[in-house]
């Protein structure tokens, strides 16, 4: 029997399809249904990507793939972490996305549904179809999904034939992207930004800058409606790669230039730090309670609890902030000036030109990263293993500004170590903080019973952190080593210390 299929074609089309049966055969309408429908993924469209499409029409959730599984199950109107959905087929086929992502609707409008049954010359039903007409804001689409019937394959594909041959008919359930919202392109977290061997300095660090904040600007909405956290910590990232721009190109701009934008960027990265804190720690609270006993749980729940309210305050400051008439002022004004025809005005180092300029920062970064990590030991100061993971957060700026300079299939042979030395220097550095904020937080307590059973619960997780701490420690000694490999640097030499002619 052949494999159903799925035919997207601009506008409403189910008339016209009922209209132009192939010889031979009859569409007779069997029943009809009218709902809302919304066009349902993450906000940087993983489902998009993999080729699938999650579509709601009134309380089913169909998740439509061309390939052979097409899964549908019941829910609300209103979906959001994927693991949030009721058990069912769909959440089952949606574990591959990640858990921090909220499915958010992309499009919304009306639908009308329409059961056919495909009858040939002996009144007999050889195919049926279902013929479903989107109309939203942004654009319309119909959509026919057919359910071929044993024995009929020639049936099955005349009619898919007929079906291809109307104006804009695409084969595939992806068609129904571009026709219910054509001016949308997927969210890129780190778009790449294009640079050139001679372009100089100062163009790469305003592209660079003007990039960034165009990301950031496309996560206002999500973080204003509290969608989920990823709003937030991209929209952080974008802010901290930009300020890493004014710090680490040194001397592209004229200072003056320099200080003003530090001075305006970090007041923006400014109001939303409590909210991200309290992020970090309420997305952790499944692995605070592992990592305590049973015993004191009533404790962890006593201190989540007063989190939350805290970060729903914080929220709310944040949202005011943000649809402030200041905040969209200084906004403006940023943007006027990074995309002024005269551009910012450059400093000494300013027609440097990207290449030779990218190697110069490149290789004195990494000399440094290197130089701190070979003293890190079990006695190594704390401050001096945050240190190098600021350092290491530096080098790992600078590859990904410059990396459309590269061969990309060396450059990932060198980041792929130090991601991993990251991630264990952030693992860290994040053990570190926690004991310190919960160590201030306790101090905060005043003895009420309620307070004794939060701080020792509290004690113990602080105890704990202290472990996993010193043992990720010893794992950054380990993650180093294979940074520091003789391969990892006779790459690092071939690519940033060489004569121009050798780098690529």
């Amino acid at each position: 029997m052949p494999e159903p299929r799925m035919i997207v074609i601009a506008g409403k089309a189910a008339q016209m399809v009922l209209a132009a049966p192939p010889e031979g055969l009859r569409f007779v309408i069997t029943a009809t249904d009218r709902s809302d429908f919304a066009l349902h993924d993450c906000f940087d469209q993983p489902l998009r990507r993999s080729g699938r499409v999650l579509l709601r029409i009134g309380y089913c959730l169909d998740l439509l793939s061309d390939d052979p599984g097409s899964v549908r199950q019941k829910v609300n109107r209103k979906l959001g972490l994927p693991a949030e959905l009721p058990a069912g087929p769909v959440r089952d086929a949606l574990t591959d996305l990640s858990s921090l992502r909220a499915l958010m609707a992309h499009c919304a409008g009306q639908s009308e549904t329409l059961l056919v049954a495909v009858l040939d010359d002996m009144e007999k039903t050889c195919l049926r179809m279902q013929i479903v007409t989107l109309v939203a804001g942004t654009g319309t689409a119909t959509l026919v999904l057919t359910q071929p019937m044993r024995g009929y394959r020639k049936v099955h594909d005349r009619v898919i034939e007929t079906l291809l041959g109307f104006e804009g008919a695409t084969k595939g359930i992806m068609g129904l992207w571009p026709l219910l919202l054509p001016e949308v392109e997927p969210y890129q977290s780190k778009p790449e930004v294009p640079i050139t061997p001679e372009e100089p300095a100062s163009l790469v660090a305003t592209d660079l800058i003007r990039s960034a904040l165009s990301v950031a600007r496309q996560n206002e909405a999500g973080i204003i409606d509290d969608i989920d956290t990823e709003f937030l910590h991209d929209y952080r990232v974008c802010l901290r790669r930009i300020r890493s721009v004014l710090s680490l190109f040194r001397d592209v701009f004229a200072p003056e230039t320099t200080a003003e934008l530090k001075d305006a960027f970090s007041a923006l990265m400014e109001p939303t730090g409590r909210v991200r804190d309290l992020d970090v720690y309420l997305l952790g609270k499944p692995v605070f309670f592992d990592r305590v006993p049973v015993s004191l749980h009533p404790g962890l729940e006593l201190l989540f609890a007063r989190m939350q309210t805290e970060r729903d305050l914080a929220q709310r400051k944040l949202v005011k902030h943000l649809r402030g008439a200041n905040y969209a002022a200084r906004i403006a004004a940023l943007e006027t000036r990074l995309n002024a025809a005269d551009g910012l005005p450059p400093g000494s180092q300013g027609d440097q030109q990207a290449l030779d300029y990218a190697c110069v920062l490149i290789w004195a970064r990494y000399h440094k990263v290197c130089k701190l990590a070979r003293r890190i030991d079990d006695a190594t100061p704390d401050e001096d293993v945050h240190r190098l993971r600021i350092h290491c957060k530096k080098l790992r700026y600078l590859m990904e500004f410059f990396g459309p300079l590269f061969l990309a299939k060396k450059f990932r042979k060198i980041l792929k170590p130090l991601k991993v030395l990251q991630d264990n220097l952030g693992l860290f550095n994040d053990c570190s903080v926690q004991q310190e904020e919960l160590g201030e937080y306790l101090e905060q307590r005043n003895g009420t019973p309620v307070d004794v059973e939060l701080a020792a619960a509290v004690g113990a997780l602080l105890a704990t952190l202290s472990r996993l701490q010193a043992a990720e420690r010893a794992r950054i000694v380990t993650s180093f080593q294979a940074f520091d490999s003789s391969r990892i640097r006779s790459i690092f030499e071939d690519l940033f210390h060489q004569p121009a002619e050798g780098r690529q």
